[in-house]
């Protein structure tokens, strides 16, 4: 103690300017003797361990490292004293420390040895390192996605001359088959080979000398010549001044799914091009592969029951043997088509002369026939009404081209959202990224704070695009499986509003509901925290900074009401009838992202629970929104 004392007054011979000395450095100051006492600490020392300074005077420095580095510090402190040579904060890795509460955590540590009366003392100083670990980690993470995204995934520079390759995944690598030296710093059109003349390369090179994004189906070629089709999606990446920088490129494999394509557009041209009835029946077994709703709707069995019978069932009176004998000649490849008269029998036991056509096809592998039967029932009776026949069936193929035309629209609206949705989000997570590599000096933590919490808000927004498109997809094809249960609206109301606090612009506040701890629901509680948090998103969205949006519930008996009330921009009195509709945006809100597809997520849920909804809305006003539900759902 008489040593710790005599280090401690020669410290303090000097007191004022070695104490400023000490403050005005950011990182932690630690002094011991030759023996590991602690002679001297710093304010910032006290801030990174917890302990005040007169806890850490005369101490062991163990007290500040894990019990488990005890052991290989005492080795490596010998060797340092032995050398005395300044150690600088690069020159070891992989140091932890430990804070009075037990926490360890990683540090960057400077040792500086010097001698006051012959005696030897360390200052080291000391570095918190937790928040630089966690966004390495952090970007790692970024990095091991994109590697293990099921998409092949390109990266080109576009300021470099050929727009070459600077990053690809591994899932590019298995795609092509093609090595490291052989990818990077090349344009991507070594994939197309000498075929190079296709007429979507075209709409992809015209994208890429205007800096748009584009979709091509191109056939490329791997290393070793196997041709696949790929579905190509290429996004250009902006700086802060709008110019190019980079190219991603997304691509897939469809060549199964073309080639199944292709069979299905066999299947497609004979049951649409043919205003008869059309089956499609094993070749082996006679069973009911396939039938046209012409067929379906003339014998009066569902798809799902003929598939069950075979085509002898329809014919009450052919026998197999017979039956047979008309249609093998085609297997043995010397008959194209046979034509013959039958008569088949409805599901209500009538029965109606036909005239079929049958030929040999393949599908799958297998043999299987083709049958177009003409009902010649008005032929042979009624001229006329056959007439009329042909007519009525023009009309439904008119009207199923024109629900086609409207679903090719309605899919290139989508793709077009898609696209515009997600590029700008990228270019904003790709940039902030790029920009964190430049701000290293502590003074830029509040520039890397900023471009995090972009990366974060980006990330977040295009989560909820995705769950949007999966929530659409399910209420389409009816796989939303509603899970009821007990629970205090309270929670739900907590957590949605929660995370809508997350995207409040600067001065916007929740008014919270009042009176609401006692509210119980048995309904699906992550469905009602989905349609509330959506209201919630599109109010805060939509309203200006240093507004108020007004959050009220009431329930009785049998019905909760839920009222969302904001002071924003509002919806023009001619869109509000069209509000609903999938991917309609009002007019005042083309500039702000949005896909359009939230209220109609939330219309169908609450259709299918039981609740409505409906608004009022000003332009420039405000708009409040009111959603009922049933306290007690019918599961």
């Amino acid at each position: 103690m008489k040593h710790t004392v005599s280090v401690l007054s020669m410290f303090q011979q000097d007191q004022e300017i070695f104490n400023i000395l000490l403050e005005i450095v950011s990182e932690g100051i630690i002094v011991v003797d030759h023996h590991q006492k602690i002679m001297e600490v710093n304010e910032a020392s006290e801030v990174i361990f917890g302990y005040n300074k007169k806890e850490l005077m005369g101490r062991d420095l163990n007290l500040l490292i894990p019990s488990n580095y005890h052991k290989s510090h005492a080795i490596h402190f010998e060797k340092f004293i032995q050398k005395g040579k300044r150690r600088k904060m690069n020159e070891a890795t992989d140091i932890y420390a430990l804070k009075k509460d037990g926490t360890i955590f990683p540090v960057e540590i400077e040792l500086n040895p010097f001698s006051i009366y012959n005696k030897t003392y360390i200052m080291a100083l000391i570095r918190d390192i937790s928040e630089k670990q966690e966004i390495k980690k952090n970007l790692m993470l970024r990095t091991q996605a994109l590697q293990s995204a099921n998409s092949g995934i390109v990266i080109t520079d576009a300021l470099k001359y050929d727009n070459p390759v600077i990053f690809f995944n591994s899932t590019f690598t298995k795609l092509t088959g093609y090595s490291e030296k052989e990818i990077l710093n090349r344009n991507c059109r070594f994939l197309q080979g000498k075929d190079n003349n296709q007429e979507s390369l075209n709409v992809l090179r015209k994208a890429i000398k205007k800096g748009e994004s584009c979709q091509a189906r191109l056939r490329n070629y791997k290393k070793d010549g196997t041709m696949f089709w790929n579905d190509l999606y290429v996004f250009p990446i902006t700086d802060n001044k709008g110019i190019v920088t980079n190219f991603i490129g997304i691509l897939n494999d469809v060549t199964l799914r073309k080639k199944a394509e292709e069979e299905r557009l066999l299947l497609a041209s004979i049951f649409d091009e043919s205003l008869n009835e059309v089956y499609v029946f094993d070749a082996k077994t006679l069973k009911f592969i396939n039938a046209n709703h012409g067929a379906q709707k003339n014998i009066g069995y569902s798809l799902e029951e003929l598939k069950q019978m075979t085509t002898l069932d329809i014919k009450p009176n052919e026998d197999e043997i017979t039956y047979r004998k008309t249609i093998d000649v085609l297997l043995k490849n010397n008959v194209v088509k046979v034509k013959f008269e039958s008569e088949h029998k409805r599901k209500d036991g009538t029965t109606y002369p036909v005239e079929e056509h049958v030929q040999r096809s393949r599908l799958n592998g297998k043999d299987v026939f083709t049958a177009i039967v003409l009902d010649i029932t008005e032929r042979k009776n009624y001229t006329t009404k056959l007439e009329n026949k042909v007519e009525e069936r023009t009309l439904q193929l008119e009207t199923a081209l024109n629900k086609e035309k409207e679903l090719s629209e309605l899919k290139t609206k989508f793709l077009s959202l898609v696209s515009h949705e997600f590029k700008t989000p990228l270019s904003a997570i790709l940039t902030s990224s790029e920009l964190l590599s430049k701000y290293t000096l502590e003074e830029h933590q509040e520039k890397r704070d900023k471009h995090i919490k972009t990366i974060i808000d980006k990330v977040h927004f295009l989560n909820n695009i995705i769950n949007d498109f999966l929530s659409v997809e399910k209420l389409e094809t009816g796989k939303v499986n509603y899970k009821f249960s007990n629970f205090k609206l309270s929670k739900v109301v907590n957590e949605a509003v929660y995370d809508a606090n997350m995207l409040l612009k600067e001065g916007q506040q929740i008014m919270y509901p009042e009176n609401i701890d006692d509210l119980s629901l048995y309904q699906d509680e992550k469905i009602i925290q989905l349609i509330l948090s959506n209201l919630l998103y599109n109010a805060i969205k939509y309203s200006p900074e240093g507004s108020t949006i007004d959050l009220r519930i009431e329930q009785n008996e049998k019905i909760t009401t839920i009222t969302i009330k904001d002071n924003g921009i509002g919806i023009p009195k001619k869109d509000q009838k069209h509000i609903f509709e999938r991917y309609f945006r009002a007019h005042n809100v083309i500039n702000t992202q949005g896909t359009g597809i939230g209220l109609n997520i939330v219309q169908n849920h609450l259709e299918n629970l039981g609740g409505t909804i409906h608004f009022e809305s000003e332009e420039n006003i405000g708009t409040t929104f009111i959603i009922t539900f049933p306290n007690s759902a019918t599961p």
